[in-house]
């Protein structure tokens, strides 16, 4: 498999895109020193419906993914992710439901520290049960940006 990675910078900081063909397969939102020289994304779908994310004009991203990785429960969790209106938060155990194993409220925790398509697939809406914001790979200060950017931009 071929794959394409392009640099998309965002207001959170950098964003490593990958695609294999036309999917989008995995996003990094860390930090990559390594990686300065990386080509900007071009002009694309994903490009667009990024603008519009971080300018608070999308709330559905529409671009086509492909998860590459993972078990299918992870992928479960994944898709219940997309249920999660733009905007509103979750539970860990609400996840786990969703992905049909409501017992698994850990193994669901540890499914979205995996998510390949962060702010694609939405694992930053998902909160502990008493309010608290949990984990986020990508560290819990861009979790907070975004659930804060998508409370402002409704």
């Amino acid at each position: 498999m071929v794959f394409n990675i392009f640099k998309y910078i965002a207001p959170i900081g950098d964003i490593i895109c990958t695609f294999a063909g036309p999917f989008l397969v995995e996003l990094d939102i860390r930090k990559h020193s390594s990686r300065s020289a990386m080509a900007p994304l071009p002009a694309c779908r994903l490009r667009t419906e990024l603008d519009a994310y971080f300018s608070g004009s999308l709330q559905a991203f529409r671009q086509g993914i492909k998860f590459i990785g993972g078990t299918e429960f992870e992928h479960k969790v994944w898709r219940a992710l997309k249920e999660i209106p733009y905007g509103e938060t979750r539970s860990y155990s609400w996840i786990a439901e969703r992905a049909g194993s409501p017992k698994a409220v850990r193994a669901a925790g540890q499914a979205l520290g995996k998510n390949p398509l962060p702010i694609i697939v939405p694992c930053h809406r998902v909160i502990a049960s008493d309010g608290s914001l949990g984990g986020y790979s990508s560290g819990v200060a861009i979790k907070q940006w975004l659930l804060d950017h998508e409370r402002t931009s409704r």
